[in-house]
């Protein structure tokens, strides 16, 4: 995969010293991915995953990594930064958001000649030089700092007293810095048209949109339907599953399925009533099972021409 590939200009070589166009172009390029922290194998990490695939001489750096699954890696071996070894980091390492764009600023790209980072928190914070390319897949502008900052300390019970304070000035420190490392980015990629217009609206710079992958192989059309819901999704507040778990409460009479794991997952838990069942964290293969559950109760034959527009709808 290259920058051509996404619909990219190429970097600009005539403003590279001529003394090293030559061993530019005879070597083959070194290329570093940063991303936030390797804690969960959720939507931002399969992302990664592709990216990884795309470059697989590449080298993997992250502010933390305790990811346990992690045979999508490639047997990577990770970079990470001092938050990595202090206490309570594996469980607590959000605390530690403060020190995050001193972490990510300390972490050695400058031998390399590309660097992608996969963001929705400081990766795209990375520190490049004139001679390298950084090329920042943006799944949001940081959401608790921009945005959605009155609904994070709402949620979080900082909307008043010294902690509110303090929780303020942080956030507000994080905005500049979001604002002034955005600069150092050379190309902007979206994951879609609204994180495009936030990037727009955040940064002032112009994106490329690449959809997140998708394994459609994975799943199979079919219309007869079980009669329950499904939401697989991490339990943070701006994912709403609480406000999904409260609407259901109200509707006894339908069931709800609920996969997932996180920061929300007591108050979810507390919310909900007997239609509810709250599995937790399950493997893609058992969330696909769920899903098949949820689409199709039997099999059904489908008819050669309704294939037919099947497929052709798809390439649409």
């Amino acid at each position: 995969m290259t920058l051509d590939a996404v619909g990219l200009p190429p970097p600009a070589v005539q403003d590279t010293p001529s003394r090293h166009r030559a061993r530019i172009a005879k070597r083959v390029p070194r290329v570093a991915i940063v991303h936030d922290w390797l804690v969960a194998f959720a939507g931002a990490e399969k992302v990664l995953e592709q990216i990884v695939i795309c470059f697989p001489d590449a080298d993997l750096f992250s502010v933390v990594d305790f990811m346990e699954e992690r045979s999508w890696m490639r047997s990577k071996k990770v970079t990470t930064s001092f938050i990595q070894k202090l206490p309570q980091a594996k469980k607590r390492y959000r605390l530690y958001l403060p020190l995050m764009p001193l972490a990510i600023e300390q972490l050695d790209v400058s031998g390399y000649d590309l660097v992608i980072s996969s963001s929705h928190a400081v990766a795209k914070g990375v520190l490049t030089g004139p001679d390298q390319v950084h090329v920042s897949y943006v799944h949001s502008p940081i959401r608790y700092a921009w945005d959605l900052q009155h609904q994070y300390l709402q949620q979080s019970n900082l909307t008043a007293g010294m902690k509110s304070l303090l929780a303020r000035m942080v956030l507000n420190y994080m905005r500049s810095w979001d604002i002034r490392t955005s600069n150092s980015v050379d190309y902007f990629i979206a994951n879609s048209a609204f994180i495009a217009r936030r990037i727009n609206k955040v940064y002032h710079r112009d994106s490329h949109v690449i959809f997140p992958p998708v394994d459609v192989e994975a799943f199979q059309l079919c219309e007869v339907k079980e009669d329950f819901y499904l939401t697989a999704s991490r339990m943070v507040p701006y994912k709403k599953i609480d406000l999904i778990v409260e609407a259901f409460a109200k509707m006894p009479e339908r069931k709800l399925v609920v996969i997932g794991d996180g920061p929300d997952m007591r108050k979810i838990r507390d919310k909900a009533t007997p239609n509810v069942e709250i599995m937790g964290y399950q493997p893609f293969c058992r969330t696909r099972c769920a899903a098949r559950r949820l689409s199709c109760s039997r099999p059904k034959r489908t008819s050669a021409s309704r294939w037919s527009r099947l497929k052709h709808a798809g390439r649409r």
